[in-house]
């Protein structure tokens, strides 16, 4: 299979006529998202979540993506098929829709599927940035493990996981058991890819997710910032997962060529940053309490009279 080694063109298109989002504060259901404009003469926007920056759009330029780790996430996906042919992604978490908007424009014909759990979000994307499902774009509102097990198998041959409550991934997208479910999905040779966020100086969390990545599929690289990876700041991860080969060594040369240097952890070196961790799995289901049997009455209990006509 062929794999390309340029990035997409970027060529803005002006759309002054198109959406123009109003800047401020709007109630969710999962608390406030606030629309913040960059402010430098471009029609790039910012969708904050509970203060969290969650997406960036830029209404002129789909190809444009402000933030790194959507830039790594983008790149799989660049090599992850001969350029250009259109793919079928499912992406858990939505927001903004930036990578949407960027697959749509960089592969043509490329059929999605958006879940963002909130509702309310799904509309101010829809309102802010002129998105509507279409044909080739469907924004569903749900939780991405329900709408998960309900798709049918070898759907898609990309799944992103990109989905946050404030700064955490939900726990019941972390386990081993949603990780068979998104492998179920994929076509065979199909790839994974999960944004997480982890701060801690051990990296306890991303360590623990390659864990449970080793233990599902047969091929796991990760990316971050060198510093990232040695604990010395915060920041993001992407973790990618696939059972058929991974296009390592075009990914490598789009991550070097990158704006901000990343750093590429591939087969063994996974193992060996896992080493130690046990993967995640759903908690076992609450057994019902238990109930004594009832006694049965005492034969000097009064039996009770059948009914009868008066």
């Amino acid at each position: 299979m062929s794999r390309p080694e340029n990035r997409p063109v970027h060529r803005p298109v002006n759309r002054r006529g198109g959406p123009d989002p109003v800047p401020g504060l709007y109630p969710v259901d999962t608390g406030q998202a606030a629309l913040v404009p960059d402010g430098d003469g471009r029609r790039g926007w910012t969708l904050m979540i509970n203060g969290v920056p969650s997406s960036h759009v830029d209404l002129d330029d789909p190809l444009r993506l402000d933030f790194e780790y959507m830039r790594w996430i983008a790149d799989l996906l660049d090599v992850a098929g001969p350029e250009g042919d259109p793919l079928r992604v499912l992406h858990l978490g939505g927001a903004g829709c930036t990578l949407p908007r960027y697959v749509a424009a960089a592969r043509p014909g490329s059929r999605q599927l958006v879940v963002e759990l909130d509702p309310q979000i799904v509309e101010l994307a829809r309102t802010a940035f002129g998105l509507r499902s279409t044909g080739l774009l469907r924004m569903r509102a749900g939780d991405a493990r329900e709408v998960l097990t309900g798709l049918p198998d070898d759907r898609y041959e990309a799944v992103v996981r990109d989905a946050f409550a404030v700064d955490r991934v939900p726990s019941h997208l972390v386990t081993r058991g949603f990780l068979r479910q998104v492998r179920r999905v994929l076509v065979p040779d199909g790839v994974y890819a999960a944004n997480l966020g982890d701060g801690s100086p051990t990296l306890r969390t991303a360590r623990a997710e390659a864990a449970t990545a080793l233990a599902v599929f047969r091929n796991v690289a990760l990316v971050a910032e060198p510093a990232q990876f040695h604990g010395r700041r915060y920041g993001n991860v992407v973790i990618i997962g696939s059972d058929g080969e991974l296009p390592l060594a075009a990914l490598g040369r789009r991550l070097a060529s990158g704006a901000v240097r990343a750093r590429m952890l591939e087969d063994d070196e996974v193992r060996a940053f896992a080493a130690g961790h046990a993967p995640l799995d759903d908690p076992e289901p609450a057994e019902p309490p238990s109930v004594a049997p009832a006694e049965p009455p005492s034969a000097e209990s009064p039996s009770a009279e059948p009914a009868g006509d008066d």
